[in-house]
């Protein structure tokens, strides 16, 4: 039967006129298909032929056909892992995996080549050998819709605890690709997507922005300890007015540095760096807030990132130095809590991420009964979004929220994990980039699919960080009247 030449899936090809026709044929696994509907018809028989044919498209889901990792680079100019996802209907889905400067010891590993004659020895070309050899065709054929199968494969491929065979900036690419290769086959935005996956039918919550406007630590080269200082729009009645103050905001900034003579060039994560201490990057922080209009406490909150592991690192694992600002001097947890909470009471701090070392578990349960109905305590490379360290934590009551980064933990099935127990357990969700980043802008969708109610991606400046902002603006837009926005788990 099917050797009749005007039968044979194959003669589609002689019907081509040129090569673009045939490559167009190819590339929707048009022959495939045919041949598979031809044999579900003379298999059937049914008396309408036609019909059937219809309805059997209709059905068929898409599988995948290839993935192809490649190496590019990240908005630091480092290489990165990227990865496309071909279904077998043409659609193509894609995932680039971002990067941290800052990372916890407990990450899934982040698989390098090591040449330092390559990239300074930051290349990721064994991470996509392993994905296009290893992984990839063990996924050909299979349903992206079926998220959780796809990583538990791939963890299996992988056979180690902490992914560095294929490497979490692998496993990631793939299992961000086959995300979004699943909402293009259904046809539905990524967003609503990753709901299904999580189980959200109508919490599409619209995030609240923490906008990195101040930088210190080992992200700049000034008097700063602390890593990051953001703001909150925590009395805006929207999104996009939220965005917009913290915009006026770091604008406003920008123009009172300047003016005390400061240098105003921005960082990885489009913050400025100036020579300031811990408490007069506060102080500047209020005067831009007050200078552009807006209220501290009841319309913006201050957010901070202290990254204190690396203070503790830095005092030997000892105690806690100061090691920019005041290094003589090693300070107890005791007295780092001290010292937050008299920030807290000067200032309206409504977030503290990383305020110890993320092996100070007695530390964080105690900065949680002294400070957690105060603020919020955000645990980053504490929980570094590990399901098994995060049931630890809230088994113990320390901190009461956690950063999700997706290259924490590697894949999307394990970070919607996290996201899921925190919200279980009453514990605040905070997505996030990394300061090594890309213009993919898939933490935007995570953020509302999960409905987390807070995101974190750097300043109101360049494209990397801007990407993820627009993209909740076009989901705002999207959603409309159904759109979710509050702000009230931030009000202490």
């Amino acid at each position: 039967f099917f050797s009749c030449p005007f039968l044979s899936p194959a003669s589609l090809f002689t019907m081509a006129t040129n090569s673009a026709d045939i490559e167009y044929l190819r590339q929707h696994s048009i022959p495939e298909l045919v041949n598979d509907l031809i044999q579900q018809l003379v298999t059937a028989k049914p008396t309408q032929p036609v019909a059937f044919l219809r309805d059997a498209l209709a059905k068929k889901k898409p599988v995948i056909k290839a993935v192809k990792a490649r190496q590019i680079l990240d908005s630091r100019g480092n290489p990165t892992v990227e990865v496309d996802v071909l279904l077998d209907n043409g659609m193509l889905g894609r995932g680039a995996v971002p990067s941290g400067a800052s990372t916890g010891e407990y990450e899934a590993v982040e698989l390098r080549d090591g040449d330092k004659k390559v990239y300074m020895g930051k290349g990721v070309l064994k991470s996509v050998q392993a994905v296009n050899t290893l992984v990839g065709p063990k996924l050909v054929g299979m349903d992206p819709c079926n998220q959780k199968e796809l990583d538990e494969l791939m963890m299996k491929i992988d056979g180690t605890p902490n992914k560095g065979k294929v490497g979490a900036n692998g496993i990631l690419g793939v299992s961000m690709a086959c995300c979004r290769a699943a909402a293009l086959a259904q046809g539905i935005p990524l967003w609503k997507h990753i709901a299904n996956l999580h189980g959200n039918k109508d919490n599409f919550q619209l995030p609240v922005p923490m906008a990195n406007i101040i930088n210190g630590g080992k992200h700049a080269d000034n008097k700063i300890d602390f890593q990051e200082f953001m703001v909150m729009p925590v009395g805006a009645k929207s999104f996009s007015e939220g965005l917009r103050w913290v915009t006026e905001i770091f604008h406003t900034l920008k123009r009172l540095l300047k003016k005390a003579g400061h240098v105003t060039s921005v960082g990885d994560e489009g913050g400025f760096a100036p020579d300031l201490t811990n408490d007069e990057a506060l102080e500047f922080v209020m005067k831009a807030v007050k200078a552009a209009g807006y209220q501290p406490g009841t319309q913006i909150g201050i957010a901070l990132d202290c990254a204190s592991s690396e203070l503790f690192d830095e005092g030997d694992r000892k105690g806690y130095k100061f090691w920019k600002s005041n290094p003589s001097k090693l300070f107890s947890a005791n007295e780092m809590i001290d010292i937050f909470d008299r920030w807290v009471k000067n200032y309206p701090i409504v977030s503290i991420e990383d305020p110890l070392d993320q092996n100070d578990w007695d530390g964080y349960v105690n900065m949680t009964k002294s400070l957690g109905s105060k603020t919020q305590i955000v645990g980053d490379d504490f929980f570094v979004t590990n399901p098994t360290r995060f049931r630890k934590g809230i088994s113990m009551a320390a901190c009461n929220s956690i950063l999700i980064k997706v290259n924490q933990i590697g894949t999307v099935t394990e970070t919607l994990e996290c996201i899921k127990m925190a919200q279980e357990s009453n514990y605040g969700a905070i997505a996030s980039h990394r300061s090594g980043e890309t213009e993919d802008a898939f933490i935007a969708d995570l953020a509302v699919g999960t409905g987390c109610g807070q995101i974190k991606t750097g300043s109101c400046s360049r494209t990397d960080r801007m990407a993820k902002y627009n993209q909740l603006i076009r989901i705002e837009e999207e959603l409309g009247a159904s759109a979710k926005w509050t702000t009230q788990h931030l009000r202490r």
